[in-house]
């Protein structure tokens, strides 16, 4: 876990960053020390299994939605702000939908309240098929522009363990995933919904059918973006962030 080099400030909100399938707490790096710099606590997280995270990985949402209550608890943090990506997101729904006085605002990026996954995408990661990892790039990336330094999902779920024992678990979780549908109706807190408009994971339209059922929730559509929003469009993403969090 990482909290940016600072101490906890009880006298400040807390903000949860969690990460997508697969993926490690790095995914952040263009966002830890702006939230920092902005005033708040910031808690980057590998979800177990993952990165530094000892243990097996969650094989289902709730676990880890009950994982981060037991994290709080450990750490004597009353109330979060939960960034999540992805299938972040997914907990972040189901965290505060469960734990709303835990729930101080959620932020879903690239997110939707269910996320089916392709049975093939599950097979080839189950197999430790690296085939897996790029048949996600393509479906997360299609469209938008190339990184400089090449593509970071790569960097991190770079060998047939991370992929069979650490993707392939989440991806089951996030299509097991069924309370969605349930968990939209019972989010009562500030919520922010931020999509890209070339995302074939979650396309715009189906993050829209989403979000128009949460009370109190507004939407920002990046243009030009992906799936992967926190890397393609991170100060797009950072600015629509900050303004709803300084709102009281």
């Amino acid at each position: 876990m990482s909290t940016s080099g600072k101490d906890i400030d009880k006298n400040k909100s807390t903000i949860l960053l969690i990460h997508g399938s697969g993926l490690t707490h790095i995914v952040w790096s263009l966002h830890e020390q702006f939230y920092v710099s902005q005033g708040f606590n910031v808690l980057s997280v590998d979800l177990p299994g993952h990165g530094n995270s000892e243990g097996p990985s969650l094989d289902s949402i709730e676990a880890i939605s009950d994982w981060i209550k037991s994290l709080m608890k450990k750490i004597d943090i009353s109330k979060i702000i939960i960034i999540g990506h992805s299938q972040g997101s997914l907990v972040a729904i189901d965290f505060s939908s469960r734990y709303p006085e835990l729930t101080e605002k959620i932020i879903l990026v690239a997110g939707s309240n269910k996320m089916p996954v392709n049975q093939d995408l599950i097979d080839l990661a189950e197999a430790g098929d690296e085939k897996a990892v790029l048949l996600m790039m393509k479906w997360g990336y299609e469209g938008s522009k190339a990184f400089i330094g090449g593509n970071p999902v790569k960097k991190i779920v770079n060998s047939a363990r991370d992929i069979r024992e650490v993707l392939a678990v989440d991806l089951k979780a996030c299509n097991n995933y069924k309370n969605g549908e349930e968990a939209i109706k019972n989010i009562n807190c500030p919520t922010l919904c931020i999509f890209g408009d070339l995302d074939k994971m979650v396309p715009v339209k189906v993050g829209l059918k989403m979000s128009n059922q949460i009370k109190n929730s507004e939407t920002k559509i990046i243009s030009d973006c992906g799936h992967m929003i926190i890397f393609e469009k991170a100060f797009e993403m950072r600015k629509f962030v900050k303004e709803f969090l300084i709102k009281s």
